[in-house]
């Protein structure tokens, strides 16, 4: 193997890198290289060996999609009756739809989750999500956002991050695929108020989502971190000439 690189120059070899094929483990990828959705759903929150990672709160759910023959597809978004949203009591009370242009992205965004008066937010997260996390009921989606998205087309990659007081900061980064690629990475995915998402488009489609919320739309709780690639910034050198006077 000491000779394979032979052929190249003394100062190529020393910048020479080769890629690793090997994957990491599941927990260490998805905080950092991501993963595929087909690797983390689940309907019950973390996967099994995911728990000291995953972030509370999150559910990345499988759904089913059918391909009709000749006319298209068929997939459900959510039952109010069965299903992961019935399971942790959150049933949206606005739907919305968005589309991203192939290559774009946006985020993070962010909701203000909603602290009862008078409590350590700290220790309020520590109840809801360590000490008693299947208390669904504790859970005040009437006066915080959650989101529970759906991908209708294209390919998304999602980025999470937890920024709630009392809980470590974790990371999950994650690809989903749209309703028009039927397979395991068809999921939906519920997002806690206080836990910040980006989205990019990853693929040469534009992606289409719809989504549903526990409140309805209300811009002050409409919080951004980090979100300048919104704002389509120009490159350094234009923007200074644009500056210069």
């Amino acid at each position: 193997m000491s000779d394979l690189w032979n052929g190249l120059s003394d100062g190529a070899r020393a910048r020479l890198e080769t890629r690793q094929y090997g994957k990491a483990p599941l927990a260490e990828r998805l905080g950092t290289s991501g993963v595929e959705a087909r690797e983390i759903v689940s309907v019950d929150g973390a996967p099994g060996g995911l728990e000291d990672v995953w972030i509370p709160g999150v559910v990345v759910f499988p759904r089913t999609i059918y391909p009709q023959h000749s006319r298209g597809f068929f997939g459900e978004f959510a039952r109010e009756t069965d299903g992961a949203l019935h399971r942790i009591g959150m049933w949206p009370r606005q739907w919305a739809a968005a589309r991203m242009f192939a290559g774009t992205a946006k985020g993070f965004h962010i909701h203000p989750p909603a602290i009862p008066e008078g409590t350590d937010a700290a220790a309020w997260f520590r109840r809801l999500f360590v000490d008693e996390p299947g208390n669904f009921g504790l859970r005040p989606y009437e006066r915080e956002q959650w989101d529970a998205m759906f991908f209708l087309q294209g390919i998304a990659e999602m980025i999470l991050v937890d920024e709630r007081p009392g809980l470590p900061r974790r990371v999950m980064r994650f690809i989903l695929w749209g309703d028009d690629l039927p397979s395991a990475n068809n999921a939906g995915v519920v997002i806690p108020a206080g836990v910040a998402h980006a989205l990019r488009s990853a693929s040469s489609q534009d992606l289409l989502m719809v989504y549903g919320t526990s409140t309805t739309f209300v811009p002050a709780n409409e919080g951004r971190i980090a979100s300048s690639v919104e704002a389509a910034p120009l490159p350094a050198v234009w923007q200074e000439y644009l500056d210069d006077a």
